[in-house]
């Protein structure tokens, strides 16, 4: 492996500037209707039929999107927004269940759907449907015969001769606009790699805005739902698990949760070139809603089969040569969570009627096994930090950086350093959702706060500036330098406040994960430098160390055996080198206690 890299492509995501971005071209449209006697049935359709001059195959819709675009439990609830995937297209499908005759069983229920090259990107920006789609049902709902606004929706969107060349320019999870200055940095062997966003210090892009019914818009509601599993579930992810989703009608926030993981567990672009195995393992594949008709596709893939053009699941060409067996996907059909060899890790979220509990109700995640899968103690930390800044950004809808000198008291206790001490670690942590501190943490917990008599510990002052950090200048976007072209440059410390302008949350969550994740493998590819040679080679086959000082630049808990496993894994899987992986450990006077 070449000690010396090119990292230059930029994180990419799908922005709303201005009003430039036109919808997608769609293959097909159907109308789904209820049909007391035949069950749900395709009363309209229309689709491309694979000779229109496209590069695009004719789509099959029956005996398909019928059962994709309504899952199981649709008719407990009163509207939902399905999305889900199909051969080379995103389907997206908005449900309606309107009061009817008592010959119709009193319920009129329907769906619209439409189906989207994948080329696109993630869910072929089906969402920019989602509006006009949802207008469409509500309509038909009011006369199912009268059609003819479907026909002029599909004469308007259809894919056409003239859209044989087009293909967008910034796809979904293709990490375009959103920016992060490089910063060179010296390596222990005396050469050079570029960082473009771990130890990036801002952000450029033109005003980000993400457009409506983007499912990236749930991202704060995704960190809420399930607080520090959000962590164990990305390490998942950026390990390429199959994680399923189990949960109830309605399955537009599930969906939007799937985006939410897909995208914060992408490989940034600027890693690709770290990594010994090309473009493998570096997409997690979305399939949002699945029901008991995907079983034999599941089945399949379970049995450990690569497809890059599987039945109901291929890829477009651009990331046909990235997938491997990872996906993420949502269910109603709790069958599926009894057959324990489709997927890794499965979560069940809980019932929306859980939001009126008197405590919290978490999702649970566990393995095949049953075991639970928890948080560490440095997720919880971590995950604090991130909900801090996040709450200091929504105060005023404005990114204050923390001033100990000038801040009023809500910024005092947003900024409070939460430090886990011998005395209140068992406190603070939720056993439900974090694995309990280990003996030999606890034990140096303890000694540490003997020996500094109760005062806070400099390890953890430490932890948390890795920490915060990864926030720094997330909230605030600098103009791009052609912007800048009239003006002299400034310092860092010395910068305009015209120059500077607010980045929504949801696009600040997004960065920070890739932060993380650029963080957790410039480190292991660091590793692995400083192990070659002068000539930049080195034994494959040695083993390589990963010590607690390295587990801590990761952002990772060297107590936990959790994520020295998954040190270990990410490893083998991206880079083809076998780790040992050392945790902390206690020595009084030389002698090493735990």
């Amino acid at each position: 492996m070449s000690s010396t890299r090119n990292r230059g492509q930029s994180l990419r995501i799908d922005l709303l500037e201005g009003a430039a971005q036109d919808r997608p071209r769609i293959a097909a449209a159907f109308l789904i209707y209820f049909d007391v006697k035949a069950g749900y049935t395709i009363s309209w359709k229309r689709s491309i039929t694979g000779d229109c001059g496209v590069n695009e195959r004719a789509v099959e819709l029956e005996g398909v999107v019928e059962f994709k675009s309504l899952p199981s439990g649709l008719h407990n609830v009163k509207e939902d927004l399905v999305y889900f995937v199909h051969g080379q297209y995103a389907g997206i499908s908005a449900f309606v269940n309107e009061p009817a005759a008592v010959s119709e069983r009193n319920a009129l229920m329907l769906a619209v759907g439409v189906l989207v090259p994948l080329s696109y990107g993630r869910l072929g920006r089906g969402w920019r449907h989602a509006h006009g789609l949802k207008d469409l049902a509500k309509l038909l709902a009011e006369d199912t015969a009268r059609t003819q606004p479907l026909e002029d929706f599909w004469e308007a969107h259809r894919i056409s001769d003239n859209d044989a060349s087009i293909r967008p320019e910034s796809p979904v999870g293709s990490p375009s606009s959103l920016q992060l200055r490089p910063i060179r940095k010296q390596l222990t062997n005396g050469n050079v790699r570029n960082r473009n966003i771990s130890d990036a210090t801002a952000l450029e892009s033109p005003s980000p805005t993400l457009s409506p019914f983007h499912p990236a818009l749930s991202l704060p509601n995704f960190l809420e739902t399930f607080g520090p599993l959000v962590f164990p579930l990305y390490k998942a992810a950026l390990l390429r698990k199959r994680i399923l989703l189990i949960g109830q009608a309605p399955v537009e926030l599930t969906c939007n949760y799937v985006y939410d993981l897909s995208i914060i567990s992408n490989i940034p672009t600027p890693v690709h070139n770290l990594l010994s195995i090309g473009t493998y393992h570096t997409r997690l594949r979305p399939l949002f809603a699945v029901g008991v008709h995907d079983i034999p596709i599941l089945e399949h893939n379970a049995q450990g089969h690569v497809d890059t053009h599987p039945t109901n699941w291929a890829v477009d060409d651009e990331e046909s040569e990235s997938e491997g067996n990872g996906w993420i996907a949502c269910s109603t059909d709790d069958v599926l969570a009894m057959k324990s060899r489709l997927y890794d890790v499965l979560v069940t979220m809980p019932p929306a009627y859980s939001k009126q509990a008197k405590e919290k109700v978490w999702p649970k995640v566990e393995s095949p096994q049953g075991s639970d899968v928890k948080a560490t103690q440095r997720d919880l930390r971590r995950y604090r930090t991130l909900q801090r800044g996040l709450r200091r950004h929504q105060t005023d809808g404005r990114y204050l950086p923390f001033d100990a000198d000038n801040h009023d008291e809500e910024d005092t206790l947003l900024a409070q350093v939460t430090q886990e001490t011998y005395n209140d670690a068992l406190f603070t942590s939720d056993e439900k959702l974090i694995e309990p501190m280990s003996w030999p943490a606890l034990a140096y917990s303890s000694f540490i706060w003997w020996a500094s008599a109760g005062e806070k510990r400099a390890d953890l002052d430490e932890e948390m500036e890795r920490d915060v950090s990864l926030l720094d200048d997330l909230f605030a976007i600098h103009t791009s330098p052609s912007e800048r072209s009239h003006s002299k440059r400034r310092s860092s410390n010395d910068r305009n406040p015209e120059d500077i302008r607010t980045v929504m949350p949801e696009m600040a969550v997004i960065a920070y994960f890739h932060r993380l994740t650029t963080s957790i493998f410039s480190t292991l590819a660091d590793i692995i430098d400083s192990s070659n040679d002068d000539d930049g080679t080195g034994v494959e086959d040695e083993v390589l160390t990963v010590s607690s000082e390295d587990m801590a630049r990761m952002g990772l808990d060297m107590w936990s055996d959790g994520d020295r496993k998954f040190v270990e894994n990410l490893m083998e899987m991206y880079f083809g080198r076998k780790a040992d992986v050392q945790g902390a450990k206690v020595e009084c006077c030389g002698v090493r206690i735990c």
